[in-house]
């Protein structure tokens, strides 16, 4: 266990942990994840490391249940309770608790800003925050005040990144989701948004699981990691400091 902020609740330690146990997962014929095991505990950033094509975002998507894996089992555990979410619908884990940001921001372009954010509120325990949730994304994100009402299909790729957090921001999340984040910016807003990142889950006190490619990006704000290639765990490292001495790392991501 690292010593990142612990959510607490009347002094008590809020638990927000996800365990993946041999998951086998793909499309049709094709498999893509071939016994992937992971974890993510209370108040961790983990980072999946890996090329496009590799598995990344289906395991993100088996989480989420858009994707049901053939085998294996995806365990929450959250404040004393374990819960199979192999098998679930996507609403059932984002109302336990479970949020992602997906590659491409997904955004509903031709509704405003301020109605893709209200969209985020779907979870049932969200939804008595609106307003609180609502100031607390503009505070993180003020252009997003400014162009409240502007269509989110007009905005520039970092601006719509900015908002795809602040929607998930929007469902009081336990466990963060982030699929490739650094998708179509340009590297001074990587950077920005990769630091937000970072400040959100510090001051939410949230897990936080991120699915990168940008591995110089991700290291920043990584507190142990893993290395995904063809659909398997090729390297699991302890530390962040495990993934930059790793020769798998040094060679086909640092260029040592």
């Amino acid at each position: 266990m690292t010593s990142c902020a612990i959510p607490r609740w009347r002094g008590l330690i809020l638990e927000s942990r996800i365990v993946i146990n041999n998951i086998e997962a793909g499309y049709g014929n094709v498999r893509v994840l071939h016994g992937v095991s992971l974890s993510a505990d209370t108040g961790e950033t983990v980072v999946l490391l890996g090329s496009n094509g590799n598995g990344k975002s289906t395991l993100i998507k088996c989480i989420m249940g858009i994707c049901r894996p053939t085998a294996g089992e995806i365990i929450l555990e959250i404040d004393g309770t374990s819960i199979n979410l192999v098998g679930k619908k996507p609403e059932e884990i984002v109302g336990l608790g479970v949020v992602m940001v997906p590659e491409g921001r997904r955004l509903f372009s031709r509704l405003t800003v301020e109605e893709n954010l209200f969209l985020g509120a779907f979870r049932k325990d969200a939804r008595k925050q609106i307003a609180r949730n609502l100031e607390f994304c503009f505070e993180t994100f003020p252009t997003l005040r400014e162009r409240r009402n502007q269509l989110a299909g007009t905005m520039s790729g970092g601006e719509q990144q900015m908002v795809a957090v602040a929607r998930a921001l929007m469902s009081e999340p336990r466990i963060l989701l982030i699929d490739e984040p650094s998708v179509g910016l340009a590297p001074i807003l990587v950077s920005h948004m990769i630091a937000k990142i970072k400040e959100l889950k510090e001051q939410r006190n949230l897990t936080v699981l991120m699915a990168e490619q940008n591995f110089n990006q991700a290291i920043k704000i990584a507190d142990r990691g893993y290395i995904i290639v063809h659909g398997q765990i090729a390297f699991e490292g302890k530390t962040a400091e495990d993934l930059r001495n790793n020769d798998m790392v040094r060679k086909y991501y640092l260029g040592v």
